[in-house]
């Protein structure tokens, strides 16, 4: 019988809410050594998930969409709306202004080839596990690897 994500997974799982500052965060990555951390609202709901590569595309240079002036009016070539949440990453302060709000998530009894297939085709390293929509372990790259070993 294949192993599945209850048996590769991390059981204590560290969480962060969307008030959660970006200093306090970026020790939690340090401290516990994770790639991902799954964003909780106040019933411990998984609301998203925050990641290193979140953190990192905070500090990334601002892309200035191309703009041309038309009878008096600014239209954007890029889109305005990518702009303007780029610049509420590169200056948020906050979980909440850099999340991923759609997580891809697992049941506890989700085959681990399965989630294999779902880390590569999503290209997603950090995989709540959920029971019941309760929060109840974590997936990460190196438990899948531990898991397949």
């Amino acid at each position: 019988m294949e192993k599945t994500a209850k048996d590769i997974m991390t059981k204590t799982v560290i969480t962060v809410e969307k008030n959660t500052p970006i200093s306090e965060l970026s020790e939690l990555f340090v401290e516990y050594n994770i790639n991902g951390i799954p964003v909780v609202d106040d019933q411990e709901k998984v609301i998203g998930i925050v990641t290193q590569g979140d953190l990192i595309e905070q500090n990334k240079n601002l892309h200035i969409p191309t703009v041309i002036t038309l009878f008096d009016a600014v239209l954007f070539l890029d889109s305005e709306k990518k702009f303007e949440t780029d610049v509420k990453k590169l200056t948020g302060n906050k979980v909440e202004d850099i999340y991923s709000s759609n997580a891809v998530t697992v049941t506890a009894d989700t085959e681990i080839g399965d989630i294999a297939t779902i880390m590569a085709e999503k290209n997603v390293h950090t995989l709540p596990v959920l029971d019941d929509g309760k929060l109840v372990g974590v997936i990460g790259k190196l438990d899948l690897i531990r898991g397949m070993a």
